[in-house]
Parts: structure tokens; C-alpha cells; sequence
């Protein structure tokens, strides 16, 4: 029988109401952690619990603004309260808008930045700053996007944060190694509730074109995320920090969808 990865672990998961967050908790739940999903909505957050964690014992829902100081160390304290210090952080929250540059306003391009990457650094800030007083080996996963290296039309806000977010993850990676503390990062391509394999006529245009541009021929599932984030957690991967996993199908190997050109005149 095939051992827990991550025994007497607790992980604090933002965006856990979200298709990612929701299946990274519930595979840290099986894997033996203990989980506190925390999300904008506090409805989300604990619909979510209920249904990774029917009898309460090991989870906790937790609501606030990931992009407010004040709203993060609330939530990191409310974790500490209900479960223990977390020794697991696992940033899946996220928002993607889709907005010509030309058409945005400074709003909408400061809340990207505002959730995406503030966000992130705030609650690393904050639960690092804790382990280290603390003497905890602590571990981050932050969830950034397939998007980060692979430019697309209404993306320049979110592509910019997640690309900013994946070098974040470098820095603290050397920043906090020192300290016992390892900091990585997985890159989704495209992920859907549910796995598509072919292209459809049905399918929104965006869908069909990511299917031929990706090897494998399938869209994400959100366990596919999962399981990278909880290898990435665990003792099986001591060594590795400062990493970007892409978890894409193999969407992120430059133009896999243009044809050989042996033929080309």
C-alpha cells in the first residue's frame, strides 16, 4: 500500500472555491494534510470544504481579498486558529480577463496585478516570515499559467502577472532557502472541468486551437495540477526549488500544431 505524501501537513490553499484550488485541496486531504480553503467568497470556500472534507475534521473555509494586507494575515491567522500553524502554501487563486490593451483601462490592469501577483507575495510574506521565527521548513507552490511564456491576444495583464509571479517564485526560492524553506511553482495549460480530446465544432474556437497546439491532444483536468502541486509539496521532492513545472499537455514546446516542413518550396 502506497504511502501518504504528505502525513500531519497543513496547507493553506487560496482559491480554493476554484475549479484548481478545490482539486489541490482535496488531493493535500487524501495525501494526509490537513486544509484550510480560503477564497474571496466565503459561500465558495466552504461549499468547497464540505465537499472535500464531509465531516469538517480536517478543513476549515476562510473568506477575504487576497490583494489587502490586513485581509491576508487575517486569513493566515484564522488558518493558525483552526488548524495549526500551515507549513504548506498553495496560491490558486487567480483572475483572467480578457482585454484588448488598447481598450483597458488603469483599473482593470491594477486588479490583475493586484490578485495575481501582490497577492501571492503577501502571503508568502506573511507565512514566511512566521516559519522563519518559528524554525518551519515551509513550502510554497504557486500556481501561475501556461501563459506566462506564450503570448496570446487580451492577455498583456494577466500573461505580465504570471510571468512576474513564476520569477517571484525564483527569488524566494534563494531567499528563503537558506531557511529551510523550498518555493516552486506549476504552469496549467488549458484545464476544463471536464477532459476534451478532440476538437469539436461546438467547442469555442479558443478550445480547438489549444487542442492542435497541444501534443497530447486533451485539455487539462484539475487533477492533473493537483497531483504536480502534491508531488512538489512532499519529502519526494527534496531537492527541488525555484522550479516552474509546466503541466500544460505539452502546449508550452513552442509551436507543436505547425506541420513538418520537409516539403516546403
Amino acid at each position: 500500500m502506497t504511502s501518504a505524501l504528505l502525513p500531519g501537513r497543513r496547507a493553506l490553499v487560496t482559491g480554493g472555491g476554484g475549479r484548481i484550488g478545490r482539486a489541490v485541496a482535496e488531493t493535500l486531504l487524501r495525501e494526509g494534510a490537513s486544509v484550510a480553503l480560503a477564497d474571496l467568497s466565503q459561500e465558495a470556500a466552504a461549499a468547497a470544504a464540505r465537499a472535500v472534507d464531509p465531516d469538517g475534521r480536517r478543513s476549515c473555509a476562510l473568506a477575504g481579498d487576497v490583494a489587502e494586507e490586513d485581509a491576508v494575515e487575517a486569513i493566515i491567522d484564522g488558518a493558525e486558529t483552526a488548524l495549526g500553524l500551515p507549513d504548506l502554501l498553495v496560491t490558486a487563486h487567480g483572475i483572467f480577463p480578457n482585454q484588448p490593451l488598447v481598450d483597458m483601462t488603469q483599473a482593470e490592469w491594477d486588479r490583475v496585478f493586484a490578485v495575481n501577483l501582490r497577492g501571492p507575495m503577501f502571503l508568502a510574506r506573511g507565512l514566511a516570515r512566521r516559519w522563519i521565527a518559528t524554525g518551519t521548513a515551509g513550502g510554497i507552490v504557486n500556481i501561475t499559467s501556461g501563459a506566462a511564456r506564450s503570448a496570446r491576444a487580451g492577455s498583456s495583464h494577466y500573461a505580465s502577472s504570471k510571468a512576474a509571479l513564476n520569477m517571484v517564485t525564483e527569488v524566494l526560492a534563494i531567499e528563503l532557502g537558506p531557511h529551510g524553506i523550498r518555493v516552486n511553482a506549476v504552469a496549467p495549460g488549458l484545464i476544463l472541468d471536464q477532459v476534451v480530446r478532440a476538437t469539436d465544432p461546438d467547442l469555442h474556437p479558443y478550445v480547438n486551437d489549444m487542442l492542435r497546439a497541444t501534443p497530447l491532444r486533451r485539455t487539462g483536468a484539475p487533477q492533473d495540477i493537483a497531483e504536480a502541486v502534491a508531488f512538489l509539496a512532499s519529502d519526494r521532492s527534496p531537492w527541488t526549488t525555484g522550479a516552474v513545472l509546466e503541466i500544460t499537455g505539452g502546449s508550452h514546446c513552442g509551436r507543436p500544431h505547425v506541420p513538418l516542413t520537409r516539403n516546403l518550396k
